[in-house]
């Protein structure tokens, strides 16, 4: 094990033997907001805890089994050779988890997202291709349990959507489809095409974290305009009634969003100011990630609008994601809503660039 990681992995252990005498003591226990910080950093370093536990056992038992390789009993060494064939492979899966275990955590992976797609190039075809999107993430929420409102949508003439927003509640939403930011591109027969043309097109996705914390990102009431209207389409004849729906300004930024989901227009502005402060704070990031990027390896959720980060081929039944070089012939399953094999995958490399921006492979052993 490299000494950096043995080094945190103790320091670690030392925090969790902390934590539990404070979790025990009487005052901890008075102070609820304080009792339930330490009980929320516990969950989260337990796992690590066991896992080097297990890591050290399966070490010890290597040990034990090297020293049975010199006994004198031919039998014995034979099981001792068998005993590390079996536990070598082990240590090093253990070893492996503890170093991702230790990566640097998202803090925004717990949260909520707000799920933008837009029609881009291809017209009429991008726009029902955007509707296929979204039920391509509706389906995988439905299968993670999560819950789905749609915020805002502009259907296209032929069906689809030029323009969708979606909020997404449950547990580990931004984990788990951060990566799904980008340009996503379709090469299929459309349904108008009477010449049985493949055509291409494109639709750009957006996944930003809901942010939880109000004050995160401020923004001066001098610096917003606030305009309501009368919200169109679903909902019965109450929203034609009322101004009920909500576009927020940002005037420095320039930044434009609008709410219409719900039937109250306090309900319409809290989510459109939620949303507002999710792309202000997503801006601030594509900057920063912008300037990081000739230093990552790969561009996993750089959040880079403008790249191309997957091809959906309906003639060869296929999916490819640039990023990382993936292709999968599944593409019924994943626009069925199975996008596990993908999110997962993505997840493996940018664990894997995280570790190799570590150096943790130039330390030496110990």
């Amino acid at each position: 094990m490299k000494a950096s990681l043995k080094t945190k992995l103790n320091q670690v252990v030392e925090r969790f033997e902390e934590l539990s005498a404070l979790l025990s003591d009487s005052e901890t226990i008075a102070n609820q907001d304080r009792f339930r910080a330490y009980s929320k950093e516990y969950s989260e370093i337990e796992p690590v805890v066991q896992n080097y536990q297990d890591y050290q056992k399966t070490e010890k038992l290597i040990t034990e089994a090297q020293l049975m390789l010199a006994d004198e009993d031919p039998d014995i060494r034979q099981m001792a050779q068998e005993e590390l064939a079996e536990l070598e492979p082990t240590l090093n899966d253990l070893g492996q988890q503890l170093q991702i275990r230790l990566l640097p955590k998202d803090p925004n992976d717990g949260n909520n997202i707000f799920l933008e797609i837009r029609a881009g190039t291809g017209g009429d075809e991008a726009a029902i291709f955007a509707g296929d999107l979204l039920k391509m993430y509706l389906r995988y929420a439905e299968s993670m349990n999560w819950q789905v409102e749609i915020l805002n949508e502009r259907e296209g003439e032929h069906g689809g959507y030029k323009e969708v927003i979606a909020r997404i509640e449950g547990k580990q939403v931004y984990g788990n489809l951060k990566f799904e930011s980008g340009a996503h591109r379709v090469q299929r027969v459309p349904q108008t095409e009477s010449q049985g043309r493949i055509h291409t097109s494109a639709c750009t996705v957006a996944v930003l974290p809901e942010i939880n914390d109000i004050d995160a990102i401020e923004i001066e009431k001098s610096d917003l305009r606030i305009d309501t209207y009368r919200a169109s389409g679903a909902g019965g004849q109450h929203v034609n009634k009322t101004d009920s729906a909500v576009r927020l300004t940002h005037i420095p930024s320039g930044l434009v969003v609008e709410c219409q989901d719900e039937r109250s227009q306090h309900k319409n502005k809290a989510r459109a100011m939620s949303l507002l402060q999710s792309r202000l704070l997503d801006k601030a990031q594509s900057e920063q990630f912008q300037e990081q990027a000739e230093r990552r390896k790969i561009q996993v959720g750089s959040g880079d609008r403008s790249e191309k980060i997957r091809t959906y081929n309906f003639p060869d039944g296929r999916v490819t994601d640039h990023r990382i070089n993936l292709t999968l012939h599944r593409l019924t399953q994943i626009m069925a809503g199975e996008l596990s094999p993908i999110v997962d995958q993505l997840l493996q490399e940018y664990q894997a660039d995280q570790l190799n921006s570590l150096g943790l492979d130039n330390e030496a052993d110990v």
